[in-house]
């Protein structure tokens, strides 16, 4: 511990009270607007906590939930039940087992046209795939990744399925699945001929229909997938008993958490309608912000949580889930901890072959954009979706040039020289504090859209210059030394 430990403490014990007081603000805006909330969006009676109503207002959590006790979480117990039987008969064919469950379970879910489609994905991919070139591969995933966008496809898809649900259910599905197509594809190009039986047109159609993570992910890169689902482990009923067990005590944690927080804050009604915000005081505009991106967390801790519990039940390694977004100080260590499966994609498939960290600064320059222009683009393409990955490539560039200026073996010198390790931990977390600003902005933009990334800026930066927005960065230096304490931990322990 290089601070002294009631410095430490001191930063810790600040930065928990201003999350429960700006909650507590939050939570005050929440019952202060509560009747107008109500009239706009109209919020749910609350049957999990009496006298509190719900707000049914983010898209995400009701419609994953709603088709989770519908269906899904019983089609997943049914994937359960024959990933164990026939682990426990028949350890060697356990793929082939799982596959047809997963096709079946398509077919059962997004009809006979919603299966065919996805299965025409695989086969297009795996077609063009025997060409061995990842430029076509590239672009074969890209055409058909467009082909969601299109009025008159989207609109005879439309057509299949009595509801606006069924039909976002199949879109989702298909655009996680363009993903699992990419991996698969892109890896059978970068093997050699003696390795083709391992990327069989039967082993990604097993890949592809792999039910856990059919509709949402978390994404698995296809040889991490191949590699452990072909290693056969001893099994044993009471150890995956007590895994399932803990698993499903954690997920319903993390879920009733996330219910109560939609609960007592009215985050993304008030997200919805500008004025409240306008007008909101500044502990209760960061008591919304920090609510917002919170639940965006804990949600995915349960929207993955599933699927990584069925895969530890399968004998697969999932990828590691959210890290907590309080720890987060900045851009890089953003996307290396949240979505751990989508960073592992994005950096195999697109920023190492285009040259990476190894490559010139243009090409540096040049490989980070284009891989935020993927993801922004497969997030959906909407105007803010761009602002959003602008901003974020301009956030790791400026962390990475800060790093590599830093590296230089003068400067290097001149730092430790002048500065002793405690005074080079608090400018660490200085500059920590501004990427933590323009992250969290980032993040509202992508949860909220521009007006919200507006207003916030607005509000903070211009409006609330200077007292306001140094009172803001005051705490989320705080707010970085717990979370660089927490990673230097972590990484020892």
């Amino acid at each position: 511990m290089l601070l002294p430990a009631w410095e430490t403490r001191l930063y810790g014990l600040l930065a928990v009270g201003s999350h429960l007081y700006a909650f507590y603000e939050a939570h005050q805006v929440s019952r202060k607007y509560e009747a107008a909330m109500d009239r706009k969006f109209g919020l749910e009676p609350g049957t999990l906590f009496q006298g509190l109503k719900k707000d049914p207002m983010d898209f995400e959590w009701s419609y994953w939930i709603e088709w989770g006790r519908e269906r899904i979480l019983w089609l997943l117990a049914g994937h359960l039940l024959v990933s164990q039987v026939s682990r426990l008969l028949v350890e060697k064919y356990k793929p082939w087992c799982l596959m047809v469950y997963g096709m079946a379970a398509c077919w059962l879910l997004l009809g006979i046209k919603g299966f065919a489609v996805i299965f025409l994905h695989a086969t297009i991919s795996f077609a063009v795939a025997q060409f061995q070139l990842s430029l076509l591969t590239w672009l074969c995933s890209l055409i058909l990744l467009s082909t969601l966008r299109i009025p008159a496809v989207e609109e005879a898809k439309r057509k299949w399925y009595d509801t606006e649900n069924e039909y976002y259910l199949l879109l989702f599905t298909v655009s996680v699945r363009c993903l699992f197509c990419t991996s698969f594809s892109l890896e059978y190009c970068w093997h050699g001929p003696a390795q083709k039986s391992s990327h069989s047109f039967l082993w990604m159609l097993a890949y592809v229909f792999y039910y856990p993570t059919f509709h949402n992910g978390p994404l698995m890169n296809f040889d991490e997938f191949s590699k452990q689902m072909r290693r056969q482990e001893a099994f044993s009923l009471k150890t995956n008993l007590s895994i399932l067990i803990v698993g499903i005590i954690r997920i319903f944690f993390w879920w009733f958490l996330a219910e109560l927080m939609i609960h007592l804050m009215y985050i993304h009604a008030l997200y919805s309608s500008a004025p409240p915000l306008e007008a909101a005081s500044y502990w209760a505009l960061g008591g919304l912000a920090l609510a917002q991106v919170l639940f965006f967390y804990v949600k995915y801790l349960v929207l993955y949580g599933v699927p990584a519990l069925l895969l530890q039940m399968d004998g697969l390694k999932p990828p590691a889930l959210p890290c907590c977004v309080s720890l987060m100080h900045s851009f890089t260590k953003m996307w290396r901890s949240f979505d751990v499966g989508l960073h592992r994609f994005l950096v195999r498939y697109i920023y190492v072959p285009m040259g990476g960290s190894q490559s010139s600064l243009l090409g540096t320059l040049f490989s980070t954009a284009l891989t935020f222009a993927f993801v922004s683009y497969w997030h959906g393409g909407q105007s803010y979706l761009w602002y959003w990955g602008a901003l974020n490539w301009l956030g790791v560039i400026v962390e990475n040039g800060v790093k590599r200026i830093l590296s230089v073996s003068v400067i290097q010198d001149l730092i430790e020289r002048f500065f002793s390790p405690r005074i080079r931990r608090r400018l660490h977390a200085v500059l920590a504090s501004v990427s933590t600003s323009m992250l969290i902005l980032s993040n509202l933009i992508f949860l909220g859209g521009n007006h919200i990334g507006k207003i916030y800026w607005n509000r903070i930066f211009v409006e609330g210059w200077p007292w306001a927005t140094l009172t803001v960065h005051g705490f989320l230096y705080c707010y970085s030394h717990v979370g660089i304490e927490w990673e230097q931990t972590y990484a020892v322990n």
